[in-house]
Order: C-alpha cells, then sequence, then structure tokens
C-alpha cells in the first residue's frame, strides 16, 4: 500500500489524498482539517523521504490570571510548517511566532511555534466545552498533531463553603476541625495554621490532614490548645477561614485520702476527718471538678481520763514502841485511768498515840529518879484518858446517826430537783438521781453521755405527769402549794453543742404535758438529726415553727417549697419544733450521677426522727419540661441518708405497695406524700428515643447606675427556671451591685450534647468596643445539665471611647447550638439610674412562712370529717374515694391511698398542698357535685364558704 500525502499552499486549503491500492486511485477530501482541493504532481517517490514530525514540546493547560494572556508553546522535528488550531478554529498566521533551528545530531529541522491567548478570546467563546488550542505539524511525510492543551479563567471566591468551629475536648479525645475551601480555578490548595504556624503533618504524627482538607487531631494534648485558621490558596489569591479556638480541658480526679485524723473530742463522742483534693489531675481550662465530697467524716468515741482517788484511810496501828501508829490509804477510788491524775498526797499518816503523854512520862521518870512521885497521882492520868475517850466515842455516834437520817429523808423526798428533769427521758418515772456526794454514781468512770444514751428513746424529751408507780404519798407538783405562787416552771437543758430553754405554762391541760425542742440537739430518734449539724439557716433559705396536734404549714416565701402538716399529723399532746430548709449547692452533695439531671432543690425537712401519724405533704418546684405528648423524663425521688449518701425513694410510674411516698407531678412543681422527715431531691434522666428538655431562664445583669468607669460589662446567667433559682441570682447580684435589666427570658434546654451558645452583635463601634477575642462563647452541655456548677453565667466586656457616651445599644444573642435561643434587645442609658427589675417568681406568692393551726388549712375541720366519713367507706357503684381520686387527677398510683386509714383525708391533704395559693373549694365542690355527693355539697354550702 502506498499512501502520499503533500503540503498546501500558503493559504492552508484542503489536502487532497490519492491513496493507491493494486493499481487503483481513490481520492477522497479530509473536510476536518482543509476546505479545498489542490492538484498534485504527476509522479510520486515510491517512499518518504522523512519520517512523520514528533513533538518536542507539546502546549500545556494554563489559567488567565486577572487580565494577563497566556503563552502557548510547542515544538516539533521535522517540520516543515507548525499551526494551532482553537476550537476547531485555526489561528492566524500573523498571530504565529514561529522559530526555526537544525539539529546538530540528525540534522532535522527543528520548528517551534507560540501563540498569546488573551481573556477576552476565552470569555468569547460560548458552549459548554472549554476553550482549548491543539498544535499541527507537517513534514513531506505528512502531519501530526498534538495533545490539546485548556485555557481557563483562574479565580477564588471569597466564601469558605464550610469554616471550622471552636470547640472544648477533653485530653486524649480524637479532635475533626472541618473546612471547605471556596469555589476555585484552579481548585484551592488548603494549609492549616496553629497559632500561625504551618501545621507539617510529617513533622508531628499526631496530626492528619484527610483528603477533604479536614484537620484531625488524633489524641488531643494540652499543648493543641490554640487557635486554628484554615488556608486557601490558588494561582490567583489565598483566603483565611475564621480562627477556631480548640480549647483541651482536663477534668478533675481525686487524690488518694489521707490518713484518718485523731478523734477531735479528747473524751466522749467526737469526729474524725480524712480528706482528699482534686488533683489527681487537678481541673484545667474549664474541666469539671471532681464529683463527690473532698472530706469524710465519722464518730469516734475518746475514752475520758480518770484522776485517781484515795480510798478511806485504813483503821490505826497499834501503838508502837515510840509512841507513834500509823494508817495507810490507796489510790484506787478510782484508780487513775487513760492518762488521769494520779492521787496526790501521801499514802501513809503517822501521829503520836498519846497525844505526847509518852513523851513526857519520859520526861517523869527521868525526874522522878531525883524526886519521887506524889502518891496517887499516876491514877488520876490514866482514868483522866479514859474518860475522854469514851466521850469521843459518844458523839462519834450521835454524828453517825444524825447523818443517817438525813440522808433517808433525803432519798425519800417528795420534789425532784431541776437537775433530774434531764433524766426523766432516760429512766423510769420513779427513779431519782445519785446526790452529789454520793461516793458511788452512775458512772464512775466518765460523764454521762445524754447524747450517747438518747439511743433507746423514742418518746418525749420532757414528761411532768405522774407515773403509774409513783408512790401514794408523794405530793402531785401540779396542786403543790410551792408551785402555785410561780407563773412558769422553766427547765433549762445543757449539752455539748447546745443551750436551750424550754418553758411550761402552768395552765397547761393533762395533754399537752410533753414538749419536744428542736434547740436541745440529739434528743430525737435513735441517732441524732444529722442535719442539725451540717445545715446553716440563712435568712430567706429556712423557717421554721412550733406545731402541735392542729398540724400547720411551712413555707419558704418566694420559692415554691413548703410543707404542709395535716391536723392529727402530731400525737395529741405533743409539740415539735419543725424546720423547712433549702440546702444551698456549695454545701451540700447533689443527688445526681451518670446522666441524671438536678431538677429541683436540694432540701431538709425535720426534725428526722420524730413519728408521724399520718404523711406530710412536702411541695418542690421543678424545671422539667413535661408538656410533650410522649413521656422523654425517667424521674426519681432521692433522700440522703445519715452518712451524706444519696438513695433512690421511688421512680414515678415505678411504685409499689412498698414504695414509702407517692409524688404528684404538676408542671411547675411536685408534691411528695411522705411519712418520714429528712433531705429530699428530683433528678431524671432522658426516656430514649426523644431526648428530655430543662427549662431554663436567662437573666441579664448590668452594673447599677450611673457608671463612672470606661469599662462596662454585661453578665448573663443561665439558671434553671424554678423560683429559688431566680431569688437565689437575684440575692447574689445585689451583693455585687448589678440590677436585672429585663425580665428573665425563658429557654428549652435539651439532652443532646450540644453547648450553649452567647454572642453579641451590633455594637455602635464609633463609641464602644468589645473586649472579647472570639465571636462568641460557650457554657459546656454537661456544666447546664449536671446542675453541679451554679450560678453559670457570661460576662461581655464593653469599654466606651469616652466618659460622656451613655447610650447603648446592643443585640445579644444566646441559643442551644442546634435547638432554641433568645435574643435580648438592649437599649439602655448607662448613667440614669433606672429602678430595678424585681419580677416575683411564679409560686413565689406572699403566704406567710409559717402558718399554725386551722389558719393554715382552706378546708374547715368539719367539712374534712363529713367528706371523709362519706367517701371513706367503699361503695358498690364505685362512688367513694377512688371516683373523688380520678376527679382531682390524682389517681396514678391509687394502691398508696389505699394502704392508709383514712384515703379520703390523705386525698384531701394532697389538695390542700396542690392549691395552696388558690384553694376556693370551687374545684373540689366540681368534683363532689359530679359525684353525685349531694349531702356533702350542703355541708360546704352552710358551714365552708365556698
Amino acid at each position: 500500500m502506498l499512501s502520499v500525502r503533500t503540503q498546501r499552499d500558503q493559504r492552508l486549503g484542503p489536502l487532497v489524498l490519492l491513496l493507491v491500492f493494486g493499481g487503483h486511485v481513490v481520492s477522497g477530501t479530509e473536510s476536518s482539517d482543509y476546505s479545498e482541493a489542490e492538484v498534485l504532481p504527476d509522479s510520486f517517490p515510491s517512499a518518504p523521504a522523512e519520517p512523520l514530525p514528533e513533538f518536542l514540546l507539546e502546549p500545556e493547560d494554563a489559567f488567565i490570571v486577572k487580565n494577563r494572556p497566556v503563552q502557548l508553546r510547542c515544538r516539533a522535528s521535522p517540520a516543515t510548517q507548525i499551526y494551532f488550531k482553537c476550537n476547531g478554529e485555526w489561528v492566524n498566521q500573523n498571530d504565529h511566532v514561529t522559530r526555526e533551528s537544525l539539529d546538530q545530531i540528525t540534522g532535522l529541522v527543528v520548528r517551534e511555534v507560540d501563540i498569546s491567548v488573551s481573556r477576552t478570546q476565552v470569555e468569547e467563546l460560548f458552549g459548554l466545552e472549554d476553550y482549548w488550542c491543539q498544535c499541527v505539524a507537517w513534514s513531506s511525510a505528512g502531519t501530526t498533531k498534538s495533545n490539546r492543551a485548556y485555557v481557563r479563567i483562574a479565580y477564588l471566591r471569597k466564601n469558605f463553603e464550610q469554616e471550622p468551629l471552636g470547640r472544648e475536648v477533653r485530653l486524649e479525645q480524637e479532635v475533626l476541625l472541618q473546612c471547605r475551601p471556596p469555589e476555585g480555578m484552579p481548585a484551592a490548595e488548603v494549609d492549616w495554621l496553629k497559632n500561625e504556624d504551618v501545621i507539617d503533618p510529617s513533622q508531628d504524627s499526631n496530626f492528619l490532614i484527610t483528603i477533604d482538607h479536614d484537620l484531625i487531631i488524633k489524641q488531643a494534648r494540652l499543648l493543641d490548645t490554640a487557635n486554628y485558621t484554615c488556608v486557601a490558596r490558588n494561582v490567583v489569591a489565598k483566603r483565611r477561614s475564621s480562627t477556631a479556638t480548640l480549647i483541651v480541658y482536663v477534668s478533675g480526679g481525686w487524690s488518694s485520702w489521707t490518713e484518718w485524723s485523731q478523734c477531735n473530742a479528747q473524751c466522749g463522742r467526737g469526729w474524725q476527718r480524712r480528706t482528699r483534693s482534686c488533683t489527681n489531675p487537678a481541673p484545667l481550662n474549664g474541666g469539671a471538678f471532681c464529683e463527690g465530697p473532698p472530706f469524710q467524716r465519722v464518730t469516734c468515741t475518746s475514752l475520758c481520763p480518770v484522776d485517781g482517788g484515795w480510798t478511806e484511810w485504813a483503821k490505826w496501828s497499834a501503838c508502837g514502841t515510840e509512841c507513834t501508829h500509823w494508817r495507810s490509804r490507796e489510790c484506787q477510788a478510782p484508780p487513775p485511768r487513760n492518762g488521769g491524775k494520779h492521787c496526790s498526797g501521801s499514802m501513809m499518816e503517822s501521829k503520836n498515840c498519846t497525844e505526847g503523854l509518852c513523851t513526857r512520862n519520859k520526861k517523869i521518870s527521868i525526874e522522878h529518879a531525883s524526886h519521887p512521885l506524889a502518891p496517887g497521882m499516876g491514877v488520876a492520868v490514866y482514868a483522866g484518858l479514859v474518860v475522854a475517850l469514851v466521850l469521843c466515842v459518844i458523839l462519834a455516834l450521835c454524828v453517825g446517826v444524825l447523818a443517817y437520817r438525813r440522808r433517808r429523808r433525803h432519798l425519800h423526798g417528795d420534789i425532784t430537783d431541776s437537775s433530774s428533769a434531764l433524766t426523766t427521758a432516760f429512766h423510769p418515772g420513779n427513779y431519782k438521781p445519785p446526790r452529789q456526794d454520793n461516793p458511788h454514781p452512775l458512772h464512775p468512770s466518765a460523764p454521762p453521755d445524754l447524747t450517747a444514751t438518747a439511743g433507746a428513746f423514742r418518746g418525749p424529751l420532757f414528761s411532768l405527769q405522774h407515773g403509774v408507780n409513783d408512790s401514794p404519798h408523794k405530793i402531785p407538783m401540779t396542786t403543790s402549794p410551792l408551785l402555785d405562787p410561780l407563773p412558769s416552771l422553766k427547765i433549762k437543758v445543757y449539752n455539748s453543742s447546745t443551750l436551750s430553754s424550754l418553758e411550761l405554762p402552768t395552765d397547761m391541760g393533762p395533754g399537752d404535758g410533753e414538749i419536744l425542742s428542736l434547740k436541745s440537739v440529739g434528743t430525737v430518734g435513735r441517732e441524732r438529726d444529722f442535719h442539725s449539724h451540717t445545715l446553716s439557716r440563712e435568712p430567706g433559705l429556712s423557717t421554721s415553727a412550733t406545731l402541735g396536734n392542729l398540724g400547720g404549714r411551712l413555707t419558704i416565701p418566694n420559692t415554691g417549697v413548703s410543707l404542709l402538716v395535716p391536723p392529727g399529723t402530731i400525737p395529741q399532746g405533743k409539740f415539735y419544733e419543725m424546720y423547712l430548709i433549702i440546702n444551698k449547692w456549695d454545701k451540700t452533695t447533689l443527688p445526681s450521677e451518670g446522666s441524671q439531671t438536678v431538677l429541683s432543690p436540694v432540701v431538709s425537712c425535720g426534725p428526722s426522727g420524730m413519728l408521724l401519724n399520718r404523711p406530710v405533704v412536702l411541695t418542690l418546684p421543678h424545671c422539667a419540661q413535661l408538656d410533650t405528648p410522649t413521656p422523654d423524663w425517667t424521674l426519681t425521688l432521692k433522700t440522703q441518708t445519715h452518712q451524706g449518701a444519696w438513695e433512690e425513694v421511688l421512680t414515678v410510674g415505678e411504685e409499689t405497695l412498698s414504695s414509702p411516698c407517692y409524688l404528684q407531678l404538676e408542671e411547675e412543681c411536685c408534691h411528695v406524700l411522705m411519712e418520714q422527715l429528712g433531705t429530699y431531691g428530683l433528678v431524671g434522666q432522658s426516656c430514649p428515643p426523644q431526648p428530655a428538655c430543662k427549662r431554663l431562664q436567662l437573666a441579664l445583669f448590668a452594673p447599677r447606675a450611673p457608671c463612672l468607669s470606661l469599662d462596662y460589662s454585661l453578665r448573663i446567667y443561665c439558671i434553671h427556671d424554678t423560683p429559688h433559682a431566680l431569688k437565689e441570682v437575684m440575692d447574689l447580684e445585689r451583693s455585687l451591685g448589678g440590677v436585672l435589666l429585663e425580665d428573665p427570658k425563658p429557654l428549652l434546654f435539651k439532652d443532646s450534647y450540644h453547648n450553649l451558645r452567647l454572642s453579641i452583635h451590633d455594637i455602635p463601634h464609633t463609641h464602644w468596643r468589645s473586649k472579647l477575642l472570639a465571636k462568641y462563647q460557650e457554657i459546656p452541655f454537661y456544666h447546664i445539665w449536671s446542675g453541679s456548677q451554679r450560678p453559670l453565667h457570661c460576662t461581655f466586656s464593653l469599654e466606651r471611647g469616652s466618659l460622656a457616651v451613655s447610650q447603648l445599644t446592643c443585640k445579644i444573642c444566646v441559643r442551644q447550638v442546634e435547638g432554641e435561643g433568645q435574643i435580648f434587645q438592649l437599649l439602655t442609658d448607662i448613667q440614669e439610674t433606672l429602678p430595678p427589675h424585681s419580677p416575683l417568681p411564679s409560686g413565689g406568692s406572699c403566704l406567710p412562712s409559717s402558718q399554725v393551726g386551722p389558719y393554715a388549712f382552706r378546708l374547715p375541720d368539719s367539712i374534712r370529717q363529713k367528706i371523709c366519713a362519706s367517701l371513706d367507706a367503699p361503695s358498690a357503684r364505685g362512688c367513694d374515694w377512688r371516683l373523688l381520686a380520678r376527679s382531682l387527677g390524682f389517681d396514678r398510683y391509687l394502691n398508696y391511698f389505699a394502704t392508709k386509714p383514712s384515703p379520703t383525708g390523705v386525698l384531701l391533704d394532697l389538695w390542700e398542698a396542690c392549691h395552696q395559693g388558690d384553694a376556693d373549694l370551687v374545684s373540689l365542690a366540681t368534683a363532689l357535685e359530679e359525684m353525685g355527693k349531694s349531702e356533702v355539697l350542703v355541708v360546704m354550702t352552710t358551714d365552708g364558704d365556698c
């Protein structure tokens, strides 16, 4: 086969191809490259004189930066001509720059051609295909085409498709910082900066940059706390993303416990402590503080030192030859023990046994040797001694008889002295305490420990009534003429920790003779009241009152916390000083653990050892969001033991017959029916699959005007949506000189592990400057959800240009990441003194702190008794207390009420607690009317004020 190609003239016309196959000539037109035919020579060579052109340099893709044209170049050998074709059209010959040379080795002609492509040429192209060019080279053997080279306009957009976001991560956690660079041509290359230094994964293997330009930190280290920036660049420009601040925090860990300290009491009962510190490791960069108490305390008992005491002197020894006799005593009454002092004084005593006569006789005998004794003188001396001895014996017998009679009269005395008032609580009524001069006290080795003895006492402390075993000849104290002139009897009780006084009126009836005072610590129940030593009664967080059989109500104003003590709860004739205390968060261990969150204040009511005849009702506000159609909370009531640990009392919806309490849940509070006083708190956790929500409040505070400094700060608190939490923050800001700028805003905080983000916007930069370096601040999710850190707040520090600037306008946005949010529109004059906002918390009515007797209840006792008599008995038609429970909405667990002697009475107690602010009897009357209890309605209309 023979193929022949000829070169066209300078006008680049079409080329006619003649193919000769076995003497046949076939002609064709290569329409894609040529448009005209040309007459071929008469003869052809049998073989090409030179090879086809070969490209030594082909044109490469290029980018037009701004308005600068690009140069395309190609080189071929051997080549007689080289031309560019762009987008299917030949480039004008005048636009070519041609250079020709000779290859020294092969001797072939080397031809090189350049063209210039402008931005205008590229922009004038219409269609989906990019602008392209290629070279076509000719030789005597034929043509050769190069690869296509594409010419594009280079650019780089300004905005990143995704910027990295700042985070707070724990130590050794894997971190992913995402970055999507702006769109560009050519595609942008991405570098990561750490504090403005380029990150090189080859130098630090802890960093990894993915193919999608994300930065992965395999294990977060403390040194990885820095500002990270994503940088995108190409031939046109370089773009920087916003800076993402990465904070690597360390949650605290407890050190080992120290050794137990020595008992703080040198004698009797005391305490031992051991401590630990949150230093293993210490929390860093906002990490969570260690959970649990930093110290433990246990009781201890130290043996009291007993000083030695002398026994009675022994009898005198026989008179010795030296006219002396001896007697001895021992330090055994009692012997010194536990480091007590030894007896002071001598163990032996001696004296002349003849009152000096023995010495005188010696002298007389000496004189008698020279002067003989008168007759009868010795007999008179011995007779006088005998008479003196007889008189001494008679006198001793008289003294002994008088002492014995006086002792007998005192032991059978009829009126108990004041010291016996203490012991009547621990001994039978006819027991008399020993006198001070009794050589054998009740506990010869140690003084009596009243708090330890109280362990077996379950009744009242003081009893002034007659015992059944009293002797019939005793004079009754209440009718004795010795007590008639006294207006009252005051008994003072002393112990190691308190000094209290209890006054008993003389006109008390026989049923009111027993009173228990909380001030006398350690006398109620089998153990001491744990909270009487650990709980502080601060103003506004506690209340107390002395209640008896008529009952009453304790209310801590503006907190939503109250305790209802129904009539008959306290036994007839007894009075208790009852208290209600809200525990401060920094002075108590929180009941939450794991994924649980605290939903109510921790409240103590007591005294914790008192016996109750019927349940009391404790009302606690909570911040759980309960208006969802499906239950998304698992709510648990917990109580604190005397050792400080928390135990579950009941889980709502999982009650059994052994459950000691009943919990009535409302949207903003809960009411707990209980028969054991103590410390309680409500906790909760999300119930899958729906995440639960807590109701929070956002409160904005600023310094009280006028402001005399250039600096100005705005504080935003994130608190539980309960009256107590808002009251606590208001009191704190009042002490700091802050003022509430506007009413708090509600926020639903979801259990989604997303932080709370706060940012400030629209600051007039001509007069004000924000000192915040980052775009926003964040409160970690765990700090809010656990409720272990209170109160949580963020501060925005501003600086004004001059003291003349007084107007401040801005917006503060608070929202949970991927959740709900609120916006504060602030317009204030910092020099104008405004009256502070004092919103009355919901549930914080103006009820008095304590109400005693019938005044504490809306339902009169006569109506209560008739309703109970009508509904307690079971009815065949079901029109009994069960229907009343359903009508009032108290039917979640009816078995609790069924175990009570009067189910209706307990239901009415719960109704009183639920309607303490608006108990107008209408709701109760409506329920009774629906039940058809017309006879009870008549009683309510007659006796009540419905």
